[in-house]
């Protein structure tokens, strides 16, 4: 007999005769003639209620299955006596799997994000853990069912590199030298040449470079996997491991990449409504009373569209006092973007066009614009509740004013000729975005901190499981 998931149990449309399930037991109450236990197998939201009844002769098993336990059950689905479930399953074999005792940490009672962190290998088992968790698998696959309907290649990208696509220098080093004795040239430096790849190398902070040569060759691409920042930022919307998504399309401009962000995201909390509905609406009842209505608005409205001189205006005019005053040429920080998102548009917003010496080396130089207030074709979409949720760009595809960004960054030619390479042969205009998706993720959900969006958070200071 095949296993039945407590999902497809839930969605039978007849009585059956003859199922098998196993799972944990949630919880179990006992009774004079027979026991209730709630069977959860991780499959959805809603366990199902079993009862065993105790002329059973493996009834003895029961007094094993206390919560955490594991349990195979075989029986009938029928019809629920009770209220609030349509079905319930009454055994007719029962047997305990893997007993719990009383130290397992998730008794029926409520825990604290902070506690369930610290047994992240136990918290999956735990609704709102099960839930996110879910959510997370089914958006992985709507990223790739949205680029995939629209003639994208996926295109995996190195963990391993030797360039820093954002040039911020914020890189975790990948090396095989012996720490306590490492190699050292005639002048006393370490002797990078003897090292695994003959040269320092980190890990990746974006797959955005790569992917600019997939997009050079075959038009549309995207990226989606691991990416690492080594930045000792404490915030709830930072972790020093996280997922990206990075398309990058040629034949493309700034207004195009703007309208792909849009949809995208849209697409996003669409498929999440649809395939997510139970464990969103246990978010929208425990976690984020405002979600769904949240997530109703940003799917029905189109996107508000702003320049980053005409946002500086905005926040000057707002008559808030700014814990970081911020003036033209200067970075929005989260406090900027939540404001605009949250307070004025009241709705995402994509801020375009920002200023040249802050952002990054690759992105296209506005033409006609005096050197003072010179701009790229950037851009960084802003939702409520989190702030960015997408950076991207037109990227620069003449080659003397990439060389002219390069210099201004202070980054060598020499280390980037392949990426010179793509602009002498065949050069075309061309745009991508990045997309976290922990924040989307936390978007979708209401979750409040990247590190409970992510199955195991590499934070500063802390890589455990």
């Amino acid at each position: 007999m095949s296993r039945l998931l407590v999902k497809d149990a839930h969605n039978s449309t007849t009585p059956l005769d003859s199922i098998l399930l196993q799972g944990w037991v949630r919880t179990r109450r006992d009774a004079k003639a027979f026991s209730f236990i709630e069977l959860n197998d991780g499959s959805c939201l809603k366990g199902l209620q079993v009862i065993v009844d105790a002329t059973l002769p493996d009834y003895a098993q029961v007094a094993k299955a206390s919560t955490g336990a594991s349990v195979e059950v075989r029986g009938k689905l029928v019809a629920s006596q009770g209220g609030g479930q349509k079905w319930e399953v009454v055994a007719e074999k029962f047997l305990v799997l893997g007993e719990a005792d009383a130290t397992y940490p998730l008794q029926k009672k409520g825990h604290t994000l902070e506690f369930l962190r610290e047994i992240a290998h136990l918290r999956p088992r735990s609704n709102l853990f099960g839930a996110v968790f879910r959510v997370r698998s089914r958006l992985a696959y709507a990223v790739h069912q949205f680029f995939q309907e629209r003639n994208f290649f996926y295109v995996h990208t190195p963990i391993v590199t030797a360039s820093d696509a954002e040039g911020a220098g914020d890189m975790f080093r990948v090396t095989t030298l012996d720490l306590a004795n490492p190699p050292k040239t005639e002048d006393g430096q370490i002797d990078n040449a003897q090292d695994f790849f003959g040269k320092k190398t980190f890990l990746t902070v974006s797959g955005q470079l790569e992917g600019e040569i997939f997009a050079t060759a075959l038009s549309n691409i995207y990226t989606f996997g691991p990416t690492f920042r080594a930045e000792n930022s404490h915030t709830s919307r930072h972790a020093s491991e996280f997922w990206m998504i990075e398309p990058e399309v040629a034949f493309c401009d700034l207004q195009g990449n703007m309208d792909l962000a849009e949809a995208f995201v849209k697409h996003l909390i669409r498929d999440a409504k649809e395939h997510c509905a139970a464990d969103l609406e246990f978010f929208s009842k425990f976690v984020d009373k405002e979600l769904m209505t949240r997530l109703d608005f940003v799917l029905e409205r189109p996107f508000q569209r702003c320049s980053y001189t005409e946002a500086i205006e905005i926040l000057a005019q707002s008559g808030k006092t700014w814990e970081h005053p911020v003036s033209w040429g200067d970075n929005l920080q989260s406090e900027h973007e939540r404001y605009l998102a949250e307070e004025h548009f009241k709705c995402p917003v994509t801020v375009y066009n920002y200023p040249r010496a802050i952002k990054a080396f690759y992105m296209r130089k506005n033409d006609g614009e005096s050197a003072e207030r010179q701009t790229v074709a950037a851009m960084d979409l802003l939702v409520p509740g989190i702030g960015e949720i997408i950076g991207g760009s037109q990227r620069e595809e003449r080659l003397d004013l990439l060389k002219e960004g390069m210099a201004l960054h202070h980054l060598d030619e020499k280390a980037y000729w392949w990426y010179l390479d793509l602009r002498r042969y065949g050069s075309v205009p061309h745009a991508g975005f990045g997309l976290g998706f922990e924040r989307m993720l936390m978007f979708v959900t209401g979750v409040a901190n990247i590190r409970d969006v992510i199955p195991f958070a590499r934070t500063p200071g802390t890589a455990d499981f």
